[in-house]
């Protein structure tokens, strides 16, 4: 069976592929969300924190023996750490000031830890196997589904629908929320702020880190693979609505399901097809399509 010329299993594997890239585009902005959601910080060392989060299951693997398994925990939890550093010793004091402050001091840290990790590593790039339990492919009959692949999208969603829930639907968010809008007034009744926007940004940093190590097995892991797609991943978050944590997993997973139809029927366009969805969501509905109009 062909749909459009193209044969059914080729169309819906460009459609899987499409997906794993949806997936991590919405892991990343769902970080992104949270992070200027709740704190209003454009974040842009958030690449960054991704692709340290894949050089720690890396070196974890090569120099110490940790596994995939292990790699999924132990690397967010050091990249977490590593953002509760950034925010406690040099965010905390932007938070008072115009919010350009802040992009331009996580573009500068995003350029220091590129260049140090090109400095260390250069930029061949370094390979990461797939997990034993997660090689090979399931025939479904219609399909050949890589076992890695849905791996990735069930952990994703997994992951996101999780983090959503938790903002929205419980204590926690509502304090989180709550602290953002007026931090004086959710101080007075015993929440510590300081302490709560501190894990915050270290939440964050940690879902870059989660999103890392899901991608290494993906694509090849160099300094640059946090530089080369935080450009598209500010733009599912602007299409999204920036702040909106909803609107950065849905709109995610379907700019990844719509550059994966665009390489099948128009090649030359998938790379600029985000942008121009960006362009024209942005003339239609400025705030974005889940975004609150001001």
């Amino acid at each position: 069976m062909d749909i459009f010329g193209i044969p059914l299993q080729a169309f819906l594997g460009q459609l899987l592929l499409g997906l794993v890239n949806g997936s991590f585009y919405a892991m990343l902005s769902l970080g992104l969300a949270v992070i200027f959601g709740l704190l209003g910080i454009v974040n842009f060392a958030h690449g960054a924190l991704y692709m340290i989060g894949a050089y720690v299951a890396w070196f974890g693997a090569e120099k110490l023996g940790i596994g995939f398994w292990w790699a999924l925990v132990l690397a967010p939890l050091v990249v977490g750490a590593l953002g509760v550093v950034i925010e406690r010793t040099l965010l905390k004091r932007l938070y008072k000031i115009d919010p350009i402050y802040g992009l331009l001091l996580t573009f500068g840290l995003a350029l220091i830890a590129e260049g140090i990790f090109r400095d260390q590593f250069g930029v061949s790039g370094q390979q990461y196997a797939v997990p034993e339990l997660l090689q090979g492919a399931t025939n479904l009959g219609f399909m050949v589904l890589p076992n890695y692949g849905g791996f990735v999208v069930f952990a994703s969603l997994l992951v996101c629908l999780a983090t959503w829930w938790t903002i929205e639907r419980t204590r926690l968010g509502s304090y989180l929320r709550a602290g953002t809008e007026n931090p004086s007034l959710v101080q007075a009744f015993g929440v510590n702020v300081p302490l709560m926007v501190m894990l915050t940004y270290g939440a964050g940093a940690g879902l870059a880190a989660l999103a890392g190590v899901l991608a290494a097995p993906v694509i090849q892991i160099t300094p640059l693979m946090g530089s080369n797609l935080i450009i598209v991943v500010f733009a599912v978050v602007v299409i999204g609505g920036m702040g909106s944590i909803l609107g950065s997993i849905l709109t995610g997973l379907a700019l990844g399901l719509v550059e994966g139809l665009t390489k099948v029927f128009y090649p030359e366009a998938s790379s600029i097809v985000v942008f121009v969805i960006m362009a024209i969501v942005l003339v239609i509905r400025p705030a974005g399509l889940f975004g609150k109009e001001k």
